[in-house]
């Protein structure tokens, strides 16, 4: 990749290991430094609108929304300024900046940015019955668990085929999860854009508040933490939609489409030049196959418990 005109290095660029479907590198030149990110166009589960997406990055980043700068995107690449901060652990985040989160997606929901018509969310699969059986076939560790929970997956994709979204639909962000966060000085910054895309609201925010209000698991969530991004979207002047399990099928729709996504690249047995490395494919599946069906199990009493 050409990057001269981002200036004269000053050291090599170095790869930041850990995403979840792209690969990130730091360059450090005269002009400042970078964060550069080598998109995987190969086997993306949905088309990505580099143009579109780069729209609004440029819209939010104008309109003061905590997050890097955008300096270019094209040819499979995206370029932001480099911003440094403190991981978010896959933890609960306190109230405050939980409540901060919230205000930002107000502000975010407000903003006029044309958006072109077309498909922001991939169809639900429901070929998980023959993905077992490969899983099988191929000897993978978590075969044995797939199979069993076949008809759970089944019941997932229903759910999310068939639930009623209220509306209205947003253009949003789509992805705040704590590893798409950082803390800086305490406060947030929103990395990581390229999901942007319109999406029913009680999903964007049922996906949010629950990401921020809990740990990896689900036996450790904290509703008031959860309240606080809802506290704080409407301090910000947004309007709350209706409750009701909505607010979960689209954080259940997602990761299921991610489970299926990294199964197949498990199949195949051979790691992708782009995209995560197999290792982490494997923990994906592993940690899907085994969280999904709880929290698929929980949705009416999280949407009792958290939503009232």
């Amino acid at each position: 990749m050409d990057l001269s005109h981002l200036g004269t290095p000053v050291g090599p660029m170095t790869r930041i290991h850990g995403g979840y479907a792209n690969r990130m590198y730091r360059l450090d030149t005269d002009r400042g430094a970078f964060a550069v990110k080598e998109l995987n166009l190969h086997d993306r589960r949905i088309p990505y609108r580099a143009g579109d997406v780069f729209r609004f990055e440029r819209a939010a980043f104008a309109a003061g929304i905590p997050m890097p700068e955008p300096i270019e995107a094209g040819d499979g690449i995206l370029v932001h300024r480099w911003v440094d901060g403190d991981k978010v652990p896959e933890e609960p985040v306190t109230a405050g900046y939980a409540y901060e989160i919230g205000e930002i997606l107000a502000r975010l929901h407000r903003l006029d940015v044309p958006w072109r018509s077309g498909e922001d969310e991939e169809p639900v699969a429901r070929d998980w019955a023959g993905l077992a059986e490969r899983a099988t076939a191929t000897g993978q560790p978590w075969a044995g668990e797939l199979t069993e929970q076949v008809g759970t997956f089944l019941a997932i994709a229903e759910f999310v085929g068939t639930c009623e979204r209220p509306g209205p639909v947003v253009l949003t962000h789509r992805d705040i999860q704590p590893w798409n966060l950082l803390a800086s000085a305490g406060r947030p910054v929103v990395l990581d854009w390229e999901l942007s895309g319109l999406l029913d609201l009680s999903g964007e925010l049922g996906s949010t508040a629950l990401s921020l209000s809990k740990g990896p698991g689900f036996d450790d969530i904290r509703p008031a933490v959860f309240r606080a991004v809802l506290d704080g979207y409407a301090a910000g002047g947004g309007t709350l939609p209706v409750a009701g399990p909505s607010w979960f099928a689209f954080m259940i729709g997602g990761w299921l489409g991610h489970v299926r996504w990294n199964v197949v690249r498990c199949l195949h047995g051979v790691e992708a030049g782009t995209g995560p490395e197999l290792p982490l494919s494997q923990e994906a599946v592993r940690g899907g196959v085994q969280g999904l069906p709880v929290l698929f199990g929980r949705i009416p009493e999280l949407t009792e418990t958290l939503l009232r």
